[in-house]
């Protein structure tokens, strides 16, 4: 019954016209920022561990704005799902950064193009799935129930969507060896052992190092980006960084130092857009 209701909310959802759909979105972080809970007291400490040189004001300003966004991210998920290439390819509002892109795509021998958790992910990485073959690494949801619906809609425009498992890590490097673009969550906390510690915004956080490990052999192109949301279902304007340097060093905490690097730099591009209520310092810091 629980499956059957979120697939009739999840519907509802894809129908809405995109400005109400985001409307219904913020409307939920703005509760979640009204109403005492973890996710606003999660916000809050990582910003001010973050960003100890802003105010008060500024702070509590950008952890409202960021629930609300987290709440759009949330409701666009199915109207994403449900858009298509043509219409994810319509609603791009230009690309800062775009020679970037262009450079790592034109060497065609396959490219790394992440994005974290900042803006619509949702949307950077259907409409970087129309520009050649591409295999993204995901995390399956706790709800079996939703895993093939997940799959089928993150694959709508020509991604094949592979676990966060051995199998899936081994599915990831044949399809580098193929040429394929490579698509990942860089600033996604690793399980188990599987990670180190790095600095972001200057606190140690634990950093994944898959990303360095199946770069830095070859010394594979990486871009760094995220798709913006504007305002209004204005669409969405896709923002790209070189890796640093250092991601592809031996060393693994001077890799994940240049990963975090890059992924702090798009954030304070955009600091109300970033999932500040994300635990990235959980394993290190009480929150």
């Amino acid at each position: 019954m629980g499956g059957l209701l979120l697939r009739a909310l999840l519907g509802l959802l894809a129908r809405l016209p995109l400005r109400w759909n985001h409307a219904v979105g913020g409307t939920l972080g703005w509760l979640a920022w009204v109403c005492p809970n973890s996710l606003r007291r999660i916000s809050e400490a990582n910003l001010a561990r973050c960003f100890p040189e802003q105010d008060n004001a500024w702070r509590r300003r950008v952890a409202r704005a960021s629930l609300m966004e987290t709440g759009k991210a949330l409701t666009e998920a199915p109207w994403l799902w449900r858009a298509g290439p043509e219409r994810i390819r319509a609603l791009l509002r230009g690309i800062e950064g775009q020679a970037h892109l262009d450079r790592a795509l034109a060497e065609s021998r396959g490219a790394f193009l992440v994005s974290p958790h900042l803006g619509s992910w949702e949307f950077a990485g259907l409409h970087l799935a129309t520009l050649g073959p591409m295999t993204s690494l995901y995390r399956p949801p706790r709800m079996r129930a939703l895993d093939a619906l997940l799959r089928a809609s993150r694959e709508a425009t020509g991604a094949r969507l592979v676990p966060t498992t051995p199998s899936g890590i081994k599915a990831l490097r044949r399809a580098l060896a193929q040429g394929e673009y490579i698509g990942m969550l860089p600033d996604q906390t690793p399980k188990g052992a599987s990670g180190v510690f790095a600095p972001f915004f200057g606190r140690p956080a634990y950093t994944m190092i898959l990303l360095a490990r199946l770069a830095g052999p070859a010394r594979t192109p990486v871009v760094f980006g995220f798709a913006e949301r504007l305002p209004r279902g204005g669409g969405y304007r896709y923002h790209a960084i070189p890796a640093p340097g250092g991601l592809y060093s031996e060393d693994p905490e001077t890799a994940a130092t240049a990963i975090n690097q890059a992924v702090e730099t798009l954030v304070r591009k955009c600091p109300e857009q970033y999932v500040w209520s994300y635990k990235r310092f959980s394993r290190k810091w009480e929150v």
